[in-house]
């Protein structure tokens, strides 16, 4: 005795609309997911500050340098990056132009990236404008317990509201520094 019956039912196929919620879903759990990655990889490397931090500082032009003071008004931003750092390749020329419209105090520490004269000449040939303190021996980065570079730190009155690292588009810079200042 045979019997004809098929153990495979037919699925019905997906409607156009139906096929585009599935793939809008799909993007927004991958989405979900790579912000809470991303949050907590960079709250995990961000930099640290220090119990008792230097904030009086010397630029490599030999410029005194008052982080907290700078702070007082609007949130500073300040940046570690190296000239040997690919990535800061990327985000120094975002920083310069930060820097450049001057809404708010930019400060960079470049670390380990040679003498002054060496420095001074990379800022020349890449036309940085911004203001910059050559932490020669990584001293002022290994005190903020810097892991990676680039990385970023947002001072209000003196006191970090903020630390970031990576890839940061201009206008997340501004937006994390006005936040800042409205808060």
């Amino acid at each position: 005795m045979t019997t004809d019956t098929d153990t495979t039912a037919a699925k019905p196929k997906k409607t156009p609309q139906q096929k585009a919620l599935s793939l809008i879903k799909t993007i927004l759990i991958y989405g979900l997911m790579f912000a809470v990655i991303y949050t907590a990889v960079n709250w995990w490397r961000q930099p640290v500050m220090p119990a008792n931090p230097q904030l009086q500082l010397t630029d490599y032009q030999g410029q005194s340098i008052d982080l907290a003071a700078l702070s007082n008004d609007k949130p500073a931003l300040v940046y570690f990056w190296g000239t040997w750092c690919p990535v800061c390749r990327v985000t120094s020329p975002t920083i310069d132009t930060l820097a450049a419209a001057n809404d708010y105090p930019v400060v960079t520490i470049a670390i380990q990236s040679g003498s002054d004269q060496t420095l001074h000449s990379y800022l020349s040939e890449h036309k940085y404008r911004f203001t910059t303190i050559n932490d020669q021996e990584g001293e002022i980065f290994a005190d903020w317990q810097g892991q990676v570079t680039p990385s970023y730190v947002i001072l209000k009155e003196g006191e970090m509201a903020q630390g970031l690292t990576g890839i940061q588009p201009l206008w997340s810079l501004k937006l994390r520094l006005w936040l800042s200042s409205v808060f």
